[in-house]
């Protein structure tokens, strides 16, 4: 049984906890939240057995095998290193951190304590992204050379994510991490990032950041990746992958079609994620958790950890999306290529 500590109680803690659910062999002890009245309701919501506003007692928890860090960008690097100085394995939600320098802090943190580490990517968990990467091993479209990623919707749901100082940055780090780590998973990981140029633009809401980016990524072997990313798409949430090969085409829709297709001039409540009507023409998603890649994400950390082994997408990962999205920043205010260094 792995016993686990989920810091952060809110949207994403949420889908972790409906994923966790179904998976055996592994049970949520503890939840931390920054107010007392979001700790205790989500505690009680899902039986958490504790609950606390003090970060500090879950990592010190001598039951707490496992850490799950669900909390806005600015707390991801005080929690991993909390973690891995208390000897915790640690998982934490994208983006890892906000800037690679960040994100260097917390790999070598866990890599020092010698702990497990997972980078909770989802967009590589989900079915349909890991049946098209099968597809792609086994060289059906043949050789890969172009990636076109796209991930929008109008906005995020927490107040922090427009502030810059606290998230890191606009649309291209809250949803750029999720088409650039996709590529990588395409193209394959020793495939390395080489060059990028970026665009952003605030064209539509009132904010500091961008809401809307597009990031071109040069990787060895003429392998070229086009990240798209908005705040500002109506329509809910919009998640695709194109795949070129020499031999074949892929295409991936995750959340623009469904087998239920609803209309109502009642308020039918919430439908999917990121949905900006809850009436007229509607399209219910299923089981969300699945489908965008929550439940094999957690299935398969928590294997991983009763197996003591590393995950497949870990702490190194999320350092170097962390690295190519910094570049791709650079790039937006010198409006050059600028390079990727790996160190």
């Amino acid at each position: 049984m792995v016993k686990i500590g989920l810091l952060g109680a809110g949207f994403v803690s949420t889908f972790y906890m409906l994923s966790l659910k179904e998976i055996p062999d592994q049970e949520v002890i503890y939840v931390y939240s920054r107010t007392e009245k979001d700790a205790k309701a989500f505690a009680e919501k899902w039986k958490i057995p504790k609950w606390t506003t003090d970060m500090t007692k879950v990592v010190e928890d001598k039951d707490v095998e496992l850490i799950i860090i669900g909390l806005p960008n600015f707390l991801h690097k005080e929690a991993a290193v909390l973690a891995a100085k208390n000897g915790k394995n640690v998982v934490c939600t994208k983006p890892l951190a906000t800037n690679a320098s960040e994100a260097k802090e917390m790999l070598d943190s866990v890599k020092k304590a010698g702990v497990l580490h997972g980078y909770a990517e989802t967009r590589v968990f989900s079915p349909y992204v890991m049946r098209a990467h099968e597809i792609v091993e086994k060289g059906i479209i043949g050789d890969v050379y172009w990636i076109r990623s796209r991930e929008g919707h109008f906005g995020p749901h927490s107040a922090w994510f427009w502030d810059p100082k606290l998230s890191g940055g606009g649309t291209m780090l809250d949803m750029g991490c999720h088409t650039v780590e996709a590529a990588r998973y395409f193209f394959g990981k020793k495939v390395k990032p080489l060059e990028a140029i970026a665009l952003g633009e605030t064209l539509v809401h009132p904010v500091e950041s961008e809401d809307n980016a597009l990031l071109i990524v040069r990787y060895e072997g003429k392998k070229v990746s086009l990240s798209e990313t908005s705040w500002s798409a109506h329509g809910g949430l919009d998640l695709r992958d194109e795949i070129y090969g020499s031999e074949g085409t892929l295409f991936i829709n995750l959340t623009k079609t469904s087998a239920i297709q609803l209309f109502t001039l009642k308020n039918a409540g919430y439908v999917l994620e990121k949905s900006e009507v809850d009436s007229g023409w509607l399209y219910p998603a299923t089981d969300e958790p699945r489908t965008l890649g929550y439940f094999n994400a957690m299935k398969h950390f928590t294997e991983c950890i009763k197996k003591g082994v590393m995950p497949r997408e870990t702490f190194e990962d999320g350092y170097i999306v962390n690295l190519i999205l910094d570049a791709g920043y650079k790039s937006i205010k010198t409006k050059k290529w600028e390079k990727i260094e790996i160190g």
